[in-house]
């Protein structure tokens, strides 16, 4: 089971990197959107919706979004914490995931998250 951080996703839909889509990969409602905005065209929007299709969305309640407005509060003004990556982290904290990112250091102060290298 591990979390997919958006550059995990767009690295696999230009042939990058190779996603086991046998396993458990999960994303945010987030990091469907910012996937999807990327999309130049109708055609890589189909691509990007078939890759989304293989990987399950985990809701994103009050609880993470106050857990995410904690995050902002305590790590924008030290370490310039984007709305969008707290929202991330916030996700992988409480679902206890693993983050996929490339992004380390966006990620790697905040006290939890465990970053797959």
């Amino acid at each position: 089971m591990v979390f997919l951080d958006t550059c995990i996703l767009i690295d696999h839909s230009k042939g990058r990197i190779s996603l086991d889509f046998t396993k458990d990969y999960y994303i945010s409602s987030i990091v469907k959107l910012e996937f999807k905005v990327g999309a130049l065209n109708k055609r890589e929007l189909k691509k990007i919706n078939r890759i989304l299709a293989q990987v399950k969305v985990l809701e994103t309640n009050q609880t993470i979004l106050n857990l995410a407005d904690n995050l902002i509060e305590n790590y924008t003004l030290s370490h310039n914490m984007a709305i969008y990556d707290a929202i991330i982290a916030a996700t992988c904290l409480i679902y206890d995931l693993p983050l996929w990112t490339y992004n380390k250091r966006d990620f790697k102060f905040i006290n939890g998250v465990k970053i797959l290298t």
